[in-house]
């Protein structure tokens, strides 16, 4: 518990905190510095060292956290104390949480959003809280399953090397849920600069508003009517009282929504409402692939070819093609048989269409993945 002790005292001073992760080498710990700009860094040790360079706070911010870097360089976002409180609030009453009764286990790299807010969740509303070192999947059932903690916010890979029953429920971020969940597991939607997920199981949180902006058009992309046009999709506008303040540069992320204020966050990813209303996310919009005169989202070709039993973990890029432009291409970590391309590309074009299907397979030992578990697809070769 000394990370909580540590939060609470940089807090006390009136000044924000930005958690570095210590297993970063020396270059990456540079590059996240830069981002951050912190003014003084605290050692484990608790012995402080002023740096050069660095930017002051604004009064009331509580967190800077950088971005996973998924497709670039990381950046600081900044949290105030007022948006981390809403967060702990609305997920903790949408949970229905009652921290005389439950308890939440930190087990993902507090570094990161998704396992910084389950500490700042139990500090806001007096939740019990479990930090542990890192995620050993036999500690955290073992955890679950002596009932020390009820709640816990897990990764898709962490979540396939334990038994999810043993908590009474199961936050899901990071990287795409898969299709099949557990009841007691909630998948949720969101990123650094909305403090965690926002939108749980594709209804939003108390208070959080979604709008949509026009944006590509992807093959698999359900439409309105059935003519294929996919007019329900576009980019995904955010408004929350639990959204950053800026970025640590000074920018504010904000751009004008449907009802013509500047207040709406501009999240980057193309997504529509489904027939029940519920919020259904494509994929990065950067990350379609543009093959022939068709747009293909990763993200669905991915979830068409886990299904294939000789698909253990899959990543859909691409790469460039003298006839095509792009073609897509689909790194895999065997299950019980190495699939053929042949195979994956019948699964893709019974699924999706022909053209979504992979014009390339790459068998790989495992994928590259952030802290988050999130894929880092530029990393693919």
């Amino acid at each position: 518990m000394g990370f909580v002790d540590a939060l609470r005292a940089i807090w006390d001073t009136g000044d924000a905190a930005a958690p570095l992760d210590p297993r970063l080498p020396p270059a990456a710990r540079t590059t996240m510095l830069e981002a951050l700009r912190p003014t003084r860094i605290v050692g484990s040790d608790g012995q402080q060292h002023a740096l050069r360079d660095g930017l002051p706070v604004a009064d009331g911010d509580a967190l800077v956290v950088a971005t996973s870097g998924t497709s670039g360089q990381p950046k600081g976002v900044v949290l105030t104390h007022d948006a981390i409180a809403a967060s702990a609030l609305a997920t903790s009453e949408r949970l229905g949480i009652d921290p005389t009764r439950h308890s939440w286990l930190a087990c993902l790299p507090l570094a990161h959003i998704g396992g910084l807010s389950v500490v700042t969740r139990s500090i806001i509303t007096g939740t019990s809280l479990l930090v542990v070192p890192g995620f050993e999947a036999d500690a955290v059932e073992e955890v679950g399953r002596s009932g020390r903690a009820t709640h816990v916010a897990l990764v898709a890979t962490a979540l396939q090397r334990l038994d999810p029953s043993v908590f009474t429920c199961v936050l899901l971020g990071g990287s795409k849920a898969p299709d099949a969940l557990p009841p007691n597991v909630v998948s949720t939607y969101g990123m650094t600069e909305t403090g965690s997920g926002l939108v749980y199981d594709g209804v939003p949180l108390a208070g959080v508003e979604v709008a949509f902006r026009p944006a590509p058009r992807a093959t698999g992309t359900p439409d309105d009517d059935g003519d294929g046009e996919g007019e329900g999709e576009g980019e995904i506008l955010l408004r929350a009282p639990m959204l950053f303040r800026s970025y640590r540069d000074g920018e504010d992320g904000r751009v004008t929504g449907p009802d013509g204020t500047s207040t709406w966050f501009a999240t980057g990813d193309a997504g529509r409402f489904d027939p029940s209303g519920r919020l259904v996310v494509s994929g990065r919009i950067e990350d379609v692939i543009t093959t022939g005169a068709e747009k293909v989202w990763p993200d669905l070709v991915e979830r068409a070819l886990i299904a294939h039993p000789g698909v253990a973990e899959v990543a859909v890029w691409k790469r460039s093609d003298p006839e095509w432009g792009e073609r897509v291409v689909a790194w895999v970590v065997p299950g019980d048989a190495t699939p053929s391309l042949e195979e994956l590309r019948q699964v893709v074009a019974d699924a999706i269409a022909p053209w979504a299907a992979p014009k390339e397979l790459v068998i790989v030992d495992d994928l590259p993945r952030t802290a988050a578990g999130k894929v880092r697809r530029r990393e693919l070769e």
